[in-house]
């Protein structure tokens, strides 16, 4: 059991170093390469803090752990819109601009719903794992067209990104020590999540719980330290660009890219539907009042932000017991 939970706390901290790595050579890499903001954006935004999910969740189905890799999605997602932007907020009140509410946030409910509903059914599909990606790609599109059409503000949210994971001048030589730290940053991430995926496994059986439980709790909230953490640095340096799109894209990518790759790795019934459909269930919760609180007036402030915290505290033990 020590060696277990041993597995689980080292696969985190893994997990939480090399994506930070990850996201900070991609990051480097893209401005050397003179890729254009908007690759820039999707790829650190989206990408890099949802790495721990894909991972994690893809190699939990590829084993036939379906529940887990289900389990730490919504879980995610959950986390993200309660726990991340709620702790955000606590720091500092988040602003929301109207064109992350008319664009952003309906493309991001749309998929955390629409992943929610598919999983209710106790079961996963390959075909409903082909619509997802195909979602995921058209969402893709949507982003970037708008992101073009406001180059100013892509350019200014880039900015901010590379200011909360990078201060220093990066210079052309750096190029292959660059490279090297992605490499080794996504070889981190699949360790970690080898690690976190057999330690919270081995976990569950031992305690005779069930995976969807371990991944919707512990591994969900470890997974979503990349976010919980950019999100607190951003709203110290009042970046909130960067922390909706950080929350939003996120469950955007968790939804759709990392439901995708499980529903077409590990298609077939889950083993205690009841736990992914109570996580669906909260997580379709967690997207309407989040939802009324950015549209509200068109900010978080402290009071919603503890609101959305104290939401996730009540939400866990439901989603346990």
């Amino acid at each position: 059991m020590l060696l277990a939970v041993a597995s689980v706390l080292a696969g985190l901290g893994l997990l939480t170093q090399a994506a930070d790595h990850f996201v900070l050579g991609s990051a480097r890499l893209a401005r050397l390469l003179q890729l254009s903001p908007v690759i820039v954006g999707v790829v650190v935004m989206g990408f890099g803090t949802s790495a721990p999910e894909l991972f994690v969740s893809g190699l939990a189905a590829v084993e036939g752990n379906v529940d887990l890799g289900v389990g730490n999605i919504l879980g995610s997602n959950v986390a993200n819109l309660a726990l991340v932007l709620g702790c955000a907020a606590l720091v500092r009140r988040v602003g929301v601009t109207s064109r992350v509410l008319r664009l952003e946030v309906p493309l991001s409910a749309a998929a955390t719903v629409g992943f929610a509903v598919m999983v209710m059914a106790g079961r996963l599909y390959r075909i409903e794992g082909a619509v997802l990606l195909v979602g995921f790609a058209g969402a893709m599109w949507l982003l970037v067209r708008a992101a073009l059409r406001n180059r100013e503000d892509e350019r200014r949210l880039v900015a901010e990104v590379e200011e909360e994971t990078d201060h220093e001048r990066v210079s052309p030589r750096r190029r292959p020590r660059e490279l090297l730290r992605v490499v080794l940053g996504l070889a981190g991430v699949l360790v970690g999540a080898q690690l976190l995926v057999s330690g919270a496994t081995d976990v569950a059986e031992r305690l005779g719980i069930s995976q969807g439980i371990v991944g919707v709790t512990l591994v969900a909230v470890g997974t979503s330290l990349p976010e919980l953490v950019t999100a607190i640095a951003s709203s110290r340096h009042g970046h909130d660009d960067l922390i909706v799109g950080n929350v939003l894209g996120s469950n955007l990518v968790n939804s759709l890219a990392v439901g995708g790759v499980v529903a077409l790795a590990g298609a077939g019934a889950l083993a205690d539907p009841g736990v992914a459909r109570r996580a669906a269930v909260a997580s379709i919760i967690v997207v309407a009042v989040s939802w009324v609180v950015m549209g509200r007036r068109l900010l978080v402030d402290r009071v919603e932000g503890g609101v959305l915290v104290g939401l996730y505290a009540a939400m866990v033990p439901l989603l346990v017991f």
